[in-house]
């Protein structure tokens, strides 16, 4: 990994250098999988800014960072923020003014949104076309990424059908239950594992559900009940936000009832997220609602502490409610890698980093950044690999999926496929068929890109209050009234104009 500068070598890019690329440019439009490491043409450096989600950064000298130099001859400072904070340092470095070359935006926040139009990202549609993995791009996934129909980021693909109910199966074995299917089976379940001793060593000492302050498991919980993917159509046509619904405020009830009841874990609220899976392999909670995969990783983490530990873990589709089987879908992505104008100043500049985003799509350097190196993170077994357990050989890997962009597919290495594994894939698939599309995804507001974050906490904040009982339901009517005069009404009215616009 190269040093931390002290002030960047802006890609001197040599004339004979771009000749090259041209040259290897060509050559790959046949041959996508081969010359990775000639692609970029000479050594650069790169800054880019990141998150991670555990609790340990790849050292510098991580000899999987060291390889990627090596393949893309592009000489890479990761600047690594941790998740819970990245939003705070991504308005921080906007407000400074100087970006790093690239960074990883996790959504379209208002703070990115307001950047992008006032041109401190790149705009990447007219020159996709000329790489060839990125000119692959899905077009509804980047239709759903666009700010304003135009392209300020490489998106990070995600199955459209992700979400899914992790489940203690050991538990439910147990207790001579079935696999719930709807909201009141689910309902029993989560009651049954917080009362009934499922873990059978006689104290009552577990509970159903473990969430944490992210919003995701709520959100996706509420389309059960039929509340809209965030914007939804009233009779007129008109779109109408997803808490001015009678579904919505039958989902909260359900969720003021299970966390009066014990439930769901009472510390939810200010739980971080990376603390959510604890509780699941430490044999206290039964139940995550969240992504599918997250069942395999469950799955994993309680076999590295007891091998012995196999038939644990099963996954589920979503729970059957008043309208049948719903979902709510991921938009395609998750977030998206930008490209600033403050550390790219040139489009000659901006070309040699597009030439280094599309090498990541290549399947060699895919397998590098998901799953490390053959001998240290991984050992092959046929057409599959064994990751190691070494803590201190996956710590040189971690994180560094997310600059992985998946474009135009999933190209890493597949671990021995165990029944968790197998299930994960079949929710997602089946997924597909119920996942509730928000019609709101491609339009852009004005008014929410100045009093999103404002907006977002009225209606975030009354619903916790509202499930752990500190306001009543007028409460929360109160707090939907605060929300459309601090901006709510402008923005449902420009929502519909834009929306009008599309038809």
């Amino acid at each position: 990994m190269g040093q931390p500068k002290t002030g960047l070598k802006k890609m001197a890019i040599v004339l004979c250098a771009s000749m090259l690329l041209s040259t290897v440019l060509a050559a790959c439009s046949g041959e996508q999988q081969s010359n990775t490491g000639e692609a970029a043409g000479g050594t650069d450096q790169l800054t880019i800014m990141l998150p991670n989600f555990e609790a340990e950064n790849p050292p510098e000298n991580s000899p999987v960072v060291q390889k990627l130099e090596e393949l893309t001859k592009v000489d890479v400072n990761l600047q690594w923020v941790p998740s819970s904070s990245y939003e705070d340092k991504f308005n921080i470095t906007l407000a400074s003014g100087k970006l790093p070359d690239i960074m990883v935006v996790l959504g379209k926040s208002p703070s990115f949104i307001n950047a992008a139009r006032t041109g401190a990202f790149w705009e990447l549609g007219p020159y996709l076309k000329d790489y060839p993995n990125l000119s692959q791009m899905n077009e509804i996934i980047t239709n759903n990424a666009s700010i304003d129909g135009k392209t300020y980021g490489i998106y990070r693909a995600r199955a459209l059908g992700r979400n899914g109910v992790t489940i203690r199966k050991d538990w439910l074995e147990n207790l001579g239950l079935q696999e719930p299917k709807t909201i009141d089976e689910f309902y029993n379940v989560l009651k049954a594992f917080t009362n009934d001793d499922p873990d059978g060593n006689g104290k009552q000492d577990t509970y159903g559900l473990v969430a944490s302050k992210f919003t995701g498991p709520w959100d996706n919980m509420q389309v059960w009940f039929g509340a809209p993917n965030k914007w939804g159509e009233d009779s007129s046509g008109a779109l109408v936000p997803a808490h001015d619904t009678p579904e919505y405020m039958e989902a909260l009830q359900f969720f003021r009832k299970i966390y009066s009841e014990g439930l769901v874990n009472k510390d939810f609220a200010v739980m971080d997220a990376t603390k959510l899976p604890d509780p699941f392999v430490n044999g206290q909670a039964g139940v995550m609602v969240d992504v599918a995969d997250n069942a395999q990783r469950m799955d994993q983490k309680i076999l590295e502490k007891d091998p012995t530990a196999t038939g644990r873990v099963d996954v589920l589709q979503a729970m059957e409610g008043p309208k049948g089987l719903r979902d709510m879908p991921t938009s395609g992505y998750s977030g998206m890698i930008v490209i600033s104008k403050s550390g790219v100043k040139t489009e000659e500049d901006l070309k040699k980093v597009l030439t280094f985003l599309d090498q990541l799509n290549e399947p060699e350097l895919q397998a590098l950044l998901g799953n490390g190196l053959e001998g240290q993170q991984y050992e092959k077994k046929g057409d599959y690999i064994i990751p190691t357990t070494d803590k201190l050989a996956l710590r040189d890997v971690q994180g560094l999926n997310q600059i992985l962009m998946f474009i135009p597919e999933d190209k890493t290495l597949r671990i021995e496929q165990t029944p968790v594994r197998q299930k994960v894939a079949e929710v997602q698939k089946a997924n597909e068929e119920i996942v509730i599309a928000n019609p709101g995804e491609p339009l852009i507001s004005d008014v929410y890109a100045q009093k999103g974050p404002q907006l977002d906490n009225i209606i975030n904040d009354a619903r916790i209050k509202f499930i752990v009982g500190q306001i009543d339901e007028q409460g929360f009517q109160d707090a939907v009234a605060l929300w459309r005069k601090s901006g709510g009404d402008d923005y449902v009215k420009e929502v519909n104009e834009l929306y009008a616009a599309l038809k």
